[in-house]
């Protein structure tokens, strides 16, 4: 099971830190994800326009296409990551995404973004990941910053990325 509690400092000053919970996530928890998408989706100039019934069958479907970890404080939902598994077929090495990192702008900077961090490493082992894999735009330089501080070796970009809708 997924869960470790860690007392970790609140921005606003209170007697005692409030008690933080980094754990799988749980079906009653759809609607904060969601939320929480939204707020990285409008903080990077994009819409999120994923629909409720996709986010459900992609996280708890027959076949779950992703899986999710939210940080929880005091009942709230207070910051996420999404991982999305990976292969490199000429190693045969599997690995992890970590394709959402989001920690709600009242809660940064106190160390849950690194909690999360610590949980998805530990996933991506207990699947059978030898490597977690995570981008930041090229102009976001405090991202570059965090990621590589959590050791993380940043890789050369090699060429463009393309799509091809299917439907």
């Amino acid at each position: 099971m997924l869960q470790t509690a860690h007392p970790i400092p609140h921005t606003v000053m209170t007697r005692r830190a409030p008690m933080v919970t980094i754990r799988a996530a749980r079906q009653g928890d759809l609607p904060d994800l969601r939320e929480m998408i939204a707020e990285l989706a409008a903080h990077h100039g994009d819409s999120a326009t994923v629909a409720p019934e996709n986010l459900e069958r992609d996280l708890f479907g027959q076949m779950p296409w992703i899986s999710a970890l939210v940080a929880e404080a005091g009942g709230e939902l207070i910051g996420y990551a999404i991982l999305v598994p990976l292969y490199r077929a000429q190693q045969g090495a599997r690995g992890m995404e970590l394709h959402h990192l989001y920690v709600r702008p009242a809660h940064r900077s106190t160390g849950i973004g690194r909690h999360l961090i610590g949980k998805a490493r530990e996933q991506a082992r207990i699947a059978g990941a030898t490597y977690l894999s995570v981008s930041a735009a090229t102009g976001n330089f405090k991202a570059h910053r965090f990621y590589e501080s959590e050791n993380f070796t940043a890789g050369p970009v090699t060429g463009m990325r393309y799509l091809q809708m299917l439907g």
